[in-house]
């Protein structure tokens, strides 16, 4: 790492002030210092980048080609070095750390109703969880642990397996009414919602019931669990959901199967730990206890 090239914290909060005002007084003021400091600061970024990032338009000066394209960069690391101490002061003031990621809608349905049972148990962890949707670099993102759906592989990590996962034809209670279907064949002309980075599993589904998977495509397409669940919920269509994204409303009657055909999916669930974090016991503690709380299928 050339460590010439590290911008300095001070003159990349002057950037994004004065780029946000478009004045340099301005955004002295809020940053309690003197318009010339603020000038000097910005100067001095101005000589490590090698770049001019401000023009000057009359009375207020506006960002330069190269200043545009620096300041979503700039906003995105200073938005992160806050997040970085905030969590450090949180830490500091607990015994223990422990950093999460999971899948979005496995996080928002399944862990965080569940989580206040770990968190008593363990009142000296600061937990922090994070939505990731793809596998991630550990050395980067500094995770502990992540919860996971596809194959038992990630590089520079270790896999348990959690559970397996079971979809089910859904719809509102409303839709299934007028729908009114007997048999699986009826689908063919019911509304359909897919989840784009499964566009296959209403396929999947037909072929499993001996149907033909040309009328298995047409339909809604999002990209999250959640919003298909919401899009159910609606009455836009038929979904086909994991039975553990959807235990409320199924017992609430929120949510009706169509029938009772659920398809096991072809990948699974798995706790991954870097291997650098093998021995944190924190994280093991965390992995035991997500293990502890899977019903078996």
């Amino acid at each position: 790492m050339r460590r010439r090239l590290i911008p300095d914290i001070v003159n990349l909060q002057a950037f994004e002030c004065a780029a946000r005002h478009q004045n340099f007084s301005r955004a002295a003021e809020e940053l309690n210092l003197t318009q010339s400091a603020v000038s000097r600061q910005i100067s001095d970024l101005e000589q490590q980048t090698g770049l001019k990032l401000f023009e000057r338009v009359r009375q207020r000066v506006v960002l330069s080609e190269a200043g545009l394209r620096l300041l979503p960069e700039v906003k995105d690391l200073l938005l992160r070095s806050e997040r970085l101490m905030i969590g450090a002061v949180a830490a500091g003031q607990m015994k223990l750390s422990l950093k999460v990621a999971t899948l979005p809608t496995f996080g928002t349905r399944w862990l965080v109703p569940r989580l206040g049972r770990f968190l008593d148990e363990h009142r000296d962890v600061a937990i922090t969880v994070e939505s990731r949707s793809k596998p991630f670099n550990f050395e980067e993102d500094n995770f502990d642990l992540a919860i996971h759906y596809g194959l038992p592989a990630w590089a520079g990590a270790v896999a348990t397996f959690l559970c397996n996962e079971t979809v089910l034809p859904v719809a509102s209670r409303e839709l299934a009414g007028r729908l009114g279907l007997i048999s699986p064949d009826e689908l063919s002309g019911a509304p359909l919602l897919h989840l784009t980075t499964r566009p296959k599993l209403w396929a999947q589904w037909f072929d499993l019931q001996e149907l033909p998977t040309e009328n298995a495509y047409p339909g809604a397409r999002f990209d999250q669990f959640s919003m298909i669940i919401a899009a159910a919920i609606a009455g836009l269509g038929v979904a086909l959901l994991p039975t553990y994204l959807i235990e409320d409303e199924l017992k609430a009657g929120t949510l009706l199967p169509l029938f009772n055909l659920p398809m096991p999916t072809e990948n699974s669930y798995y706790v991954v730990m870097p291997e650098k974090k093998q021995t944190n016991e924190t994280a093991t503690l965390f992995q035991d206890w997500l293990l502890s709380e899977v019903t078996p299928q």
